[in-house]
């Protein structure tokens, strides 16, 4: 029986270091706790570059028999809620189980149709930090994109002719 997510322990690494140790602890909470099924020893999970649109992904290289997780770097801010970086490592999850990126068997032919994703993390019991997720991205992710991404120009069609008849 898996326990709510609010009763779930921070780790034993202070909030503040946000590194490799900081993503495994979390990891192996989630899984623990929300996914029993996966083995912790299969799935690897790391930082990865600063994206404005991708928060995380999941890869399994041909030369690996494990799974790489890897969650936008600019979740190693301590500002960003531990609740995203949950929520992404669940919806990650979700596709090692469908099969995706995974050795197991692939259950659907698309990773996210029909919102079988979402489904599934309600279905485990984190619907509370999905619907989070979706607040603090329209809330606050467009500005903590920007404080990343100052530089960020959208590039201007010039017209040159403009022909009367």
């Amino acid at each position: 029986m898996s326990i709510p997510y609010h009763q779930l322990g921070q780790s034993c690494y202070n909030n503040s270091m946000r590194n490799h140790e900081y993503l495994q602890s979390r990891l192996d909470s989630i899984i623990t706790n929300f996914f029993p099924e996966i083995d912790n020893s299969r799935i690897t999970i790391i930082f990865g570059r600063r994206a404005r649109t991708r928060l995380g992904s999941i890869k399994q290289p041909k030369s690996l028999e494990s799974s790489v997780v890897t969650i936008n770097g600019i979740f190693a801010d301590e500002s960003i809620p531990t609740e995203i970086i949950d929520a992404t490592i669940a919806h990650e999850l979700c596709h090692y189980i469908h099969g995706f990126s995974s050795s197991l068997p692939q259950l659907l032919s698309h990773p996210h149709r029909g919102g079988v994703v979402n489904t599934e993390i309600r279905n485990r019991g984190l619907g509370h930090i999905l619907d989070f997720q979706t607040r603090w991205l329209k809330t606050s992710w467009p500005s903590i994109v920007k404080s990343h991404f100052p530089n960020i120009v959208r590039r201007r069609r010039r017209i040159r002719f403009v022909l009367f008849r």
